[in-house]
């Protein structure tokens, strides 16, 4: 009998620890790659997985790669009778940018309170594997018949010299293409650029390496390198719908199509910028480069006293107008003159800039005389005869007819024996400052009796039956629980609505705030879990609190925003008009709800 109740207690044990390591499960959040080793025209599947659900997922930036595909969510809740298993996936398909070994840096969630955060994952990334010559297999397809080609204009200019970089997509003509998506922009790192793109994307006939082809021009910039050495210009990724041939054919004896999505990267271009010569170098030069024109003028050159003119310095011509300093003008301390006013009057082609620019100064005289203003110098580098190019206007004299004489000879103020100017004091020099003061006295007044002190002495005791309401009041708060996470979701959705209006113009710190915001308020407000967060679910919820159906439309518009907006390119009026219809689809729900 005591053997057997041994037993027993030892079972008892084991029971009641194999129920409590149930109930105390370790979170696990953990990512999981396909494949650690790819060529550059492959893909790469990622997924996030987690054995408990959670809130507030930030993905890693994926700077290395394109993301081709996702997030795609799934969730699995499965019951067996003792256990609960619960698992949930965030997907993406990537595309690596380039060969080398990189890593996907850390994933961070929040589960029950606490962030978690995966392992960095190492991949290496190889050239492009050959793969079987299917004249139906997209990939043979893309590498075969597409082509993304960056062309340009010059791959040696010199600092602030233009070149241009026009990017084209060439297609065989047996080949079909649905649609593309642009969802990698160029980056021109080193250069001040100006696009010139053409809105409409017009089809044209043309050749590649010899062979006739259809091409579309996508993108044309003009760049102007502002530091030497060698800078890479970030290439051109399009996500393509490719038409794929099948074997099977309709009624009408036609081939069935297919499509498959493809990404295809533009060649990377290295420009090798030269640096300015230094032989022949002018003191004054500023950066100016091209072929200018150069002039000094003045509205007017006799006038009386306290009259005005205009002194324009003007450059005109071709080059790299909007990119360096005019010239100042000097004059003689008895005109009094304002600052310039700049003027462009700038346009800007596959060429570069044409046109001129110039700073116009308001000079008035205070004194009667002739007063020079003397030569203003201009140099720049000339790109034709590569050599520096000098040009210096003549002086001019400003006759004032009319006005006091400032001086008795050659209009310069007099002097003393030390070579200092003669100061002229008057009178009335210090008459702005008060040597009388208004002080009055003022009675000492007692704290006994006044209004303070009865306040000070009564204000206790009348607190103290406040204090209790008070007290009452907040333990009535507490306890309603449902009013209690209400309030706790419409703080959220302000704090997330918050931050997302300070992030407007940066898309992603934008897009994750807001649908914070979005998700945070709906827990709160419909007593709902993250894992009840699908489409379907948030629509029949809706639509049972007597939601209007335009409602639920506009506020899942908004979610397919927030997941859409994170790859494609948004500007910033559209995230404004996406943060107002988020903050008026709140504020509905929470009129209408019941």
């Amino acid at each position: 009998m005591k053997l057997l109740k041994y037993i027993c207690v030892l079972l008892i044990a084991c029971t009641t620890s194999l129920t409590f390591a149930q109930d105390e499960e370790v979170v696990q959040f953990q990512a999981k790659v396909s494949k650690k080793k790819l060529g550059l025209n492959e893909r790469l599947r990622i997924d996030f997985q987690m054995n408990k659900d959670g809130d507030n997922f930030v993905p890693p930036s994926f700077s290395d790669f394109i993301v081709v595909g996702g997030p795609n969510q799934s969730v699995s809740n499965s019951w067996n009778g003792r256990t609960r298993s619960f698992t949930k996936i965030y997907s993406y398909f990537l595309a690596p940018k380039k060969m080398g070994a990189f890593s996907i840096n850390q994933a961070k969630i929040e589960i029950d309170g606490k962030e978690y955060k995966t392992n960095p994952i190492e991949i290496t990334v190889t050239k492009a594997i050959e793969k079987p010559k299917d004249p139906n297999d997209p990939d043979y397809i893309l590498q075969e018949h597409i082509h993304l080609v960056a062309e340009v204009s010059s791959t040696s200019p010199y600092l602030n010299q233009p070149i241009s970089v026009v990017y084209k997509l060439y297609v065989s003509p047996n080949v079909g293409i649905s649609n593309y998506r642009e969802i990698e922009s160029p980056v021109y790192n080193g250069f001040w650029s100006q696009s010139m793109d053409d809105q409409r994307v017009k089809a044209q006939n043309g050749t590649y390496k010899g062979e006739d082809y259809r091409f579309v021009t996508l993108r044309k910039t003009v760049l102007y390198p502002q530091k030497t050495g060698k800078l890479v210009l970030e290439p051109l990724s399009l996500d393509l719908t490719i038409d794929v041939p099948t074997n099977r054919r309709d009624i009408f004896g036609n081939r069935i199509k297919t499509q498959a999505h493809r990404t295809i990267t533009a060649n990377t271009k290295t420009i090798n910028v030269k640096p300015l010569p230094e032989q022949g170098k002018p003191d004054n030069f500023t950066g100016a480069v091209g072929d200018f024109k150069f002039s000094v003028t003045t509205s007017k050159n006799s006038l009386n006293a306290t009259e005005s003119l205009q002194a324009k310095i003007e450059v005109s011509g071709q080059g790299n107008l909007k990119l360096f300093e005019l010239p100042k003008l000097t004059t003689p301390s008895t005109l009094e003159v304002y600052e310039p006013e700049h003027k462009e009057s700038v346009r800007t082609n596959m060429a570069g800039m044409q046109g001129k620019i110039s700073d116009s100064y308001t000079i008035i005289p205070q004194y009667k005389g002739k007063f020079p203003i003397p030569p203003v110098s201009f140099s720049y580098f000339d790109l034709k005869t590569e050599t520096y190019k000098q040009i210096t206007s003549e002086e001019v004299i400003v006759n004032v007819l009319e006005g006091p004489v400032y001086a008795e000879a050659d209009n310069k103020l007099p002097v003393t024996s030390n070579g200092k100017q003669v100061v002229d004091l008057n009178s009335s020099q210090f008459a702005f400052i008060k040597t009388r003061t208004n002080f009055e006295s003022i009675e000492k007044d007692t704290f006994l009796n006044t209004p303070l002190f009865w306040t000070s002495l009564l204000g206790p005791l009348l607190a103290i039956p406040l204090a209790l309401v008070y007290r009452r009041k907040r333990e009535e708060r507490y306890a309603d629980v449902t009013g209690n996470k209400k309030r706790k979701a419409d703080r959220l959705a302000k704090k997330y609505l918050s931050e997302a209006k300070k992030a407007l113009g940066k898309k992603d710190a934008f897009y994750i705030a807001l649908e914070k915001a979005l998700h945070n308020y709906l827990k709160g407000r419909l007593n709902i879990e993250t894992s009840d967060l699908s489409k379907e679910k948030i629509a029949q919820i809706l639509t049972e609190k007597t939601v209007d159906n335009q409602v639920i439309l506009d506020f899942e518009a908004i979610l397919e925003n927030c997941d859409l907006a994170r790859y494609t390119p948004i500007t910033t009026v559209t995230m404004q008009q996406d943060f107002d219809k988020a903050a008026t689809t709140i504020s509905l729900i929470d009129k209408q709800i019941k």
